[in-house]
């Protein structure tokens, strides 16, 4: 089977995270970021991730992905999400995109290689989030802030030397949290208090998923 990913998306890491925890051979395919036939082509839409599955059948959306990977040998994932954590999904929207997109082609990633995928991608999120890359850098210290609060909450939500979110066991708390932890490593300055750092570097090995913070900006 083959994943089409950005190495920057945190709906691809979900995806990614759910084929290593299940031992799912897949072959990691990174698009360019201004590629729009390809998943058009695929699946109707430019959005990743996309599993080409055994069959050649393509399918999107991250969750799907996740649940099918779950599904193959009838173990369901736990789909419980605490209310509080949902809360603290959401509200990563305010702050998170804000300090993380300006970084994402800052970073050598693989779809960010060529100088119109940085432009494409620039040009996208600038519109989006309705101010420069350039802008949103020098606000960093008021985004900033708003993390450190946000990374503290979070903290009181997750057991000390806890493996998974929910301190017992892989769940869908995991699948929505540690993609949008792994992220924000690549902000320099966000500091990670003890029961958020043991869980984000577990997590990052259980998946081999590595982390940004040798390359934080």
């Amino acid at each position: 089977m083959k994943l089409y990913v950005y190495d920057h998306c945190p709906f691809c890491t979900r995806a990614r995270m759910a084929a290593a925890l299940r031992g799912v051979a897949t072959e990691l395919v990174y698009l360019p970021n201004d590629d729009e036939d390809t998943p058009i082509r695929l699946i109707g839409a430019k959005q990743l991730p996309i599993l080409q599955k055994e069959d050649g059948s393509h399918m999107g959306e991250s969750l799907d992905i996740v649940r099918y990977f779950y599904r193959q040998d009838s173990s369901a994932l736990d789909e419980a999400v605490r209310p509080e954590i949902q809360a603290w999904v959401e509200a990563f929207g305010d702050w998170g995109y804000r300090l993380i997109m300006p970084r994402d082609v800052q970073l050598d990633l693989p779809e960010f290689a060529a100088e119109s995928s940085v432009a494409y991608f620039k040009g996208k999120k600038e519109a989006w989030l309705e101010a420069s890359f350039e802008q949103l850098l020098q606000e960093t210290p008021r985004y900033l802030a708003q993390a450190q609060e946000a990374l503290r909450a979070l903290d009181g939500l997750i057991a000390p030397n806890a493996d998974y979110v929910n301190g017992k066991h892989l769940s869908m708390e995991d699948i929505l949290v540690f993609p949008l932890l792994r992220n924000l490593s690549m902000v320099k300055g966000a500091a990670y208090p003890d029961n958020v750092a043991h869980y984000v570097r577990t997590m990052s090995q259980a998946t081999q998923i590595p982390l940004f913070f040798d390359r934080a900006v």
